[in-house]
């Protein structure tokens, strides 16, 4: 009997999550948050060693509820894009800089001015965006370059997590190509790209297999978790291809559809270097499946804007909050009677790659309460998702049911909404954390337990019943959807001048 212990290392909390290969099931979870910091209004940092101490409280909690310690691996899954600079002694110089900090969007205009975007997108598979780790490195570069004159490494926010577990500084795949420094075709960092922007070459990681063993559990860190040392600490992967995983995304002709903090379109891929792959609006990036790409389309507030709304209506401490806002939108029909949600509270990556775009009601007015607002900010989210789906298929090539996720997925009204506005069917897979049981399977993998990821995924997968459109539904958001795509282009401008205040 073996246990696989997959670390989920997300943007509010870190999960820790217990899998038994044999059962194919989670045997325990244990999650901790912890906070973002704002220094500034473009900011977003997080201090490192908190996501360490989250990490060792949430590894004891998890392992001593079983009262047996047969680890036969760990590996990851983590918040994507960060930046983490490291001395030369592998101590961090600064916060970690991760994916929602803003202060980069100059920097991105520099690396597309300096590479010239055709020839960025063909060899990164994405352009440069705010909180990538290339346009943050550059934001330093131009803003504190003593800081990184003292940088050794800069890893990712989950290496750090490896790092403190094996004493060994490395990246994987799957995170390298987020960076948007990286050649996913020649599978190395783009030291083209590097060397025009004046980055150093020597200070990127070296990048592995997702399912390498990249070290052992050290004593010091056993000590620390309560664990045997010399555990195989297998490389894992960033949150979107273990998610993938999770839910059995490893092959051409599948799509999913994340409604967490931020929103994400996945879709694999097989790259074909003859044919165009590629739009301004997505990411593609490596997979963990060897051999495999990915298109990424992302919004960056998601169940962030219901969070939002939460928040503001005064639910914040109310422990079911959410299942109150879910019921309350359900008794609103659809359409909200009038009301259109623009979900750009952090600006919007895809398909706009707009730092400055804004969110708003439009069409809100006294009669509205908060259930019509709850509705309005689900279907507008999930309007947004809709608009990086249609971009996504039409590269990646169509699908018959979309594989749904993340905490919004959780909420029956808001994936019937889903359902509706796509005009597919929705499938969840009955898995649990699925993004630390792909970590685990990938740990798995590592360690021999599975020959490879498919396997794992075959053994372990299992999806529920589909929640199919309704068709007149879908005819009404499709009118719907029309007025909301035209939205952004008439107030771009506005948006704009807003944000000069």
């Amino acid at each position: 009997m073996t246990l696989l212990l997959g670390i989920d290392l997300g943007t509010s909390s870190v999960k820790t999550v217990v899998f038994d290969p044999h059962q194919s099931q989670i045997v325990a979870v244990a999650a901790q948050e912890y906070p973002l910091d704002k220094p500034q209004p473009d900011r977003a940092e997080q201090n490192p060693e908190t996501w360490w101490q989250a990490t060792v409280e949430t590894v004891r909690r998890a392992t001593s509820s079983l009262d047996r310690q047969d680890i036969a691996a760990i590996s990851f899954s983590g918040q994507m894009h960060g930046t983490l600079l490291l001395d030369a002694h592998n101590q961090p110089l600064h916060p970690a800089i991760i994916w929602a900090d803003q202060r980069s969007a100059a920097a991105c205009q520099t690396l597309i001015d300096t590479v010239g975007a055709e020839r960025y997108i063909a060899t990164t598979g994405t352009l440069p965006a705010v909180g990538f780790m290339g346009a943050t490195l550059v934001w330093l570069a131009e803003n504190a370059s003593d800081l990184l004159e003292q940088t050794h490494s800069v890893i990712f926010p989950k290496d750090y997590l490896r790092l403190r577990l094996t004493g060994q500084v490395a990246t994987d795949i799957s995170d390298a190509a987020g960076s948007g420094v990286f050649d996913i075709h020649q599978q190395r960092w783009a030291a083209d790209i590097l060397s025009k922007v004046g980055l150093p070459l020597d200070c990127f990681p070296d990048v592995l297999p997702s399912t390498e063993v990249a070290g052992h559990l050290t004593t010091q860190a056993a000590a620390a978790l309560d664990l045997p040392p010399g555990i195989p600490i297998v490389a894992g992967c960033a949150d979107q291809p273990a998610q993938a995983i999770g839910n059995g995304l490893i092959a051409p002709g599948q799509a999913s559809v994340t409604t967490g903090s931020g929103g994400q379109v996945f879709t694999p891929i097989q790259l074909d270097p003859h044919q165009n792959q590629t739009d301004p609006g997505l990411h593609v990036f490596s997979h963990a499946v060897p051999g495999l790409a990915y298109i990424l389309g992302a919004i960056l507030s998601a169940g962030l804007s219901l969070r939002w709304l939460r928040d503001m209506t005064g639910l914040t401490s109310t422990p079911q909050a959410y299942a109150i806002l879910s019921s309350e939108a359900e008794a609103v029909p659809p359409g909200a009677e009038g009301l259109i949600f623009l979900p750009y509270l952090s600006g919007e990556r895809t398909p706009h790659r707009d730092p400055l775009a804004r969110g708003g009601f439009i069409g809100l007015t006294h009669f509205h309460q908060r259930g019509h607002l709850a509705r309005a900010v689900m279907e507008g989210v999930s309007m947004a998702m809709r608009q990086a789906l249609a971009l996504s298929l039409s590269l990646g090539g169509q699908v018959d049911t979309i594989i749904a996720a993340g905490g919004g997925a959780e909420s029956i009204v808001w994936r019937q909404i889903q359902a509706d506005l796509f005009g597919l069917p929705l499938q969840q897979s009955l898995l649990t954390e699925q993004a630390g049981v792909g970590a685990a399977l990938l740990a798995g993998v590592g360690a021999e337990v599975y020959p490879d990821l498919p396997e794992a995924c075959a053994q372990v997968v299992r999806y529920g019943p589909p929640t199919h459109p309704d068709a007149a539904r879908h005819q009404r958001y499709n009118d719907l959807y029309a007025r909301f795509t035209e939205l952004y282009p008439r107030l771009k401008n506005d948006f704009h001048w807003l944000a000069t205040f």
